[in-house]
């Protein structure tokens, strides 16, 4: 049993190294990029949920803000060869900002 379990975590680790591997992060010229901060901000609207500081509405409404997002940064990046111009890296912050007032006031009520 437990040489599955050590089995099974070196796999993952194996899997999740390989893969940071095979997509570097594009590089950010203030120290985040885009993607670190969708990540950060999924990871607090479940934490949210979790805690049960987000009920379900709250939580499903900024879900749909945070894909909404990720469309739009597919969208600039098939519009320009796979890169992200300044212009695109603005607008996405300032939804990212909005987005992460939004989770902030929706946590505090």
């Amino acid at each position: 049993m437990k040489v599955s379990l050590l089995g099974v975590a070196l796999l993952a680790m194996a899997a999740t190294v390989g893969f940071a591997q095979a997509s570097p992060a594009p590089i950010a010229r203030h120290g985040v990029t885009i993607n670190q901060r969708r990540a950060h901000q999924q990871q607090r609207i479940a934490q949210g949920i979790q805690s049960g500081r987000l009920n379900a509405r709250q939580g499903a409404r900024l879900e749909r803000r945070e894909a909404s997002i990720g469309r739009q940064e597919h969208r600039m990046r098939a519009a320009d060869r796979g890169r992200l111009t300044r212009t695109d890296r603005v607008r996405l912050n300032q939804r990212l900002n909005r987005t992460s007032r939004a989770i902030y006031r929706n946590k505090h009520q």
